[in-house]
């Protein structure tokens, strides 16, 4: 695979010139552009696209003095052939934006080395492979004061709390802040299929439907989960229909 050409965003010159220092560092890393604000950044990317060498990717501040790294991102995700993103910053909560905005990761200063080189192996392998509808999908998490990513195929099922959604693995539960109902969108050409108010469930980890006196339920890992009436005969067909698929000929 080709090295990589990145770009580093940040106002603050010692930060801008330690991660600079980090990436070109990394073997996966062929050519470090730098840039201290939003604006100049925009104007290297529109300049490497005309030169025919567009930004692989862009590691960005957040709180920056005029344009701000999330609005930034925004308008990196319009562009037709966008550059990865990874958020670098001082501050946990944006990490929402982050997903919002698709961002390969997150880190939080002082930069570790071992994250950086983490995340530029999920940038080295999401240049490599184009995305594709339905393919995996990640979700920001705090795990002891660390920001880590959590991929959608490892979700079994996702509970709602108010405000907040509790993501359900094998290794165990995260509580994020992002409703259930914006999980239910991003997440549905993955599998993932609202079966209550309160839960959402990864179609593939569902091992068996109970309908009961006109209650139906579904187990999925060892875990009993309502159905609501409106979404059971949706449930029913699309199970069916998976069934009739594995069959064999």
């Amino acid at each position: 695979m080709a090295q990589l050409r990145v770009l580093a965003v940040d106002d603050e010159l010692p930060a801008l010139e330690d991660l600079s220092y980090l990436l070109r560092a990394d073997p996966r890393i062929g050519e470090v552009a730098t840039a201290r604000d939003g604006a100049q950044a925009l104007r290297l990317l529109d300049r490497a696209i005309a030169d025919g060498r567009p930004i692989d990717a862009v590691f960005l501040d957040i709180r920056m003095r005029g344009l701000d790294g999330v609005v930034l991102g925004r308008l990196l995700s319009q562009f037709a052939n966008p550059p990865r993103v990874v958020f670098v910053t001082a501050y946990e909560e944006h990490a929402v934006d982050a997903f919002e905005i698709k961002a390969e990761d997150y880190l939080l200063k002082p930069v570790r080395p071992e994250r950086l080189s983490e995340a530029i192996r999920r940038v080295a392998v999401s240049a490599d492979v184009p995305a594709e509808s339905g393919e995996s999908d990640t979700i920001p998490v705090e795990l002891g004061g660390v920001t880590r990513f959590v991929s959608s195929a490892d979700v079994i099922y996702v509970e709602a709390h108010g405000d907040y959604a509790r993501l359900h693995t094998a290794a165990g539960s995260h509580l994020v802040r992002i409703p259930l109902a914006t999980l239910e969108e991003r997440w549905a050409p993955a599998g993932f299929l609202r079966v209550h108010r309160s839960h959402l469930v990864a179609v593939k980890h569902i091992d068996e439907l109970h309908i009961d006196s006109g209650k139906c339920t579904v187990r999925v890992a060892g875990t009993e989960i309502p159905v609501s009436r409106r979404h059971t005969r949706e449930l029913r067909d699309l199970l069916v229909r998976r069934a009739r698929k594995g069959r064999p000929e």
